[in-house]
């Protein structure tokens, strides 16, 4: 048996080359479409089914949270659901919304039930549009390790938020890059106080909220109303969440689980770093699997695990050397990688 960590992206991953990813990969799981389909449907929003199966993508369209979140989850669990019998999941983890597919797939709710919550949260999100995210890296271009600049980022980041006028706060710890949350103002000063990458950074995400942040408590107060604590399930496998905790199969408090993903996980930066580093000194898995939509995911796994020095990468040349000689990260999203894997 392989061992692996199983990880489920956060927003925008479904792009443009996504288009069709549910009919492409997914064409025998009809029920398990056909039920998010008809959640969708009961909701009076467009199917999944229907979004995926779309001539042309909508940038304007498909970032929407309403849009993006159940068209990822339900490309998500599904792949999920299409590994290798010979695969042993070991534990999941995820990134942002991730961890609400990360339930899913481990149980601590059904597919169904882990859509319905990620089309409650996603279309709140979308419905409030309270502040926005933008991406800034850390790490240089090779990969390396360098504190000194994300300590000082973080610094400028805590002097903006303390201007008259300013929110701006980690949002999430994504391997090397820092996703900002604020509002006009902070998100604005960040921009004009650090110098420009390239032609992407500092890059705002379109239609995205300011997630884990403070400023989404009332968003979190909604999702508490629409899902008590008996909406969850001891787990079946092991879940890694948002700070690096752990949540064991068939001892968790289910009041707690419900608490953190409707409370803490909603308006408290999201350390996915620290989720990568948990998975991987913890259970040390022949693989770390990220399942599709998209690829985007795999450089931030990279990234967190040369941070925490795993297999004693310390570089991005050094993760390719490993990569190239025994995979170890693969990504559903990319075709010549999963085939490696369903």
């Amino acid at each position: 048996m392989t061992r692996a960590v199983l990880i489920c992206p956060g927003r925008g991953t479904y792009n443009a080359t996504e288009l069709g990813y549910l009919g492409r990969h997914h064409a025998e799981r009809g029920d398990l479409i056909a039920s998010f389909d008809a959640l969708r449907s009961k909701r009076g929003r467009e199917t999944v089914s229907t979004l995926d199966a779309a001539d042309r993508f909508s940038l304007a369209k498909y970032t929407r949270g309403d849009i993006a979140s159940p068209l990822i989850c339900a490309c998500s669990l599904a792949d999920a659901l299409a590994l290798r019998d010979e695969i042993e999941v070991v534990a999941i983890t995820g990134n942002s919304m991730g961890w609400y597919l990360a339930l899913a797939a481990g149980g601590a709710l059904t597919p169904q039930e882990g859509f319905r919550l990620v089309d409650t949260m996603g279309g709140l999100m979308q419905e409030h549009l309270i502040g926005g995210q933008i991406v800034y890296p850390w790490m240089p271009g090779d990969w390396t390790v360098d504190l000194a600049n994300k300590s000082r980022l973080l610094t400028l980041v805590s002097e903006i938020d303390a201007r008259a006028g300013c929110a701006l706060s980690l949002s999430i710890d994504l391997g090397g890059m820092l996703v900002l949350a604020g509002d006009e103002a902070g998100l604005s000063a960040f921009e004009l106080a650090v110098p420009r990458l390239g032609d992407r950074f500092p890059m705002r995400l379109p239609n995205h909220a300011g997630f884990h942040a403070p400023m989404q408590d009332p968003v979190a107060q909604m999702g508490r109303a629409a899902f008590g604590a008996d909406f969850f399930n001891q787990p079946s496998l092991p879940l890694i969440d948002g700070r690096g905790h752990l949540w064991w199969p068939q001892a968790c408090n289910l009041e707690a689980l419900w608490s953190y993903t409707l409370g803490a996980q909603v308006t408290e930066p999201y350390d996915f770093s620290a989720a990568i580093r948990m998975a991987a000194r913890e259970f040390a898995p022949d693989l770390f699997i990220i399942t599709g939509p998209g690829s985007t995911m795999g450089g931030a796994v990279a990234q967190s695990l040369i941070a925490c020095g795993w297999k004693g990468m310390r570089s991005k040349a050094e993760f390719d050397a490993l990569q190239a000689q025994s995979p170890l990260l693969i990504s559903m999203g990319r075709d010549d990688q999963r085939a490696l894997v369903v």
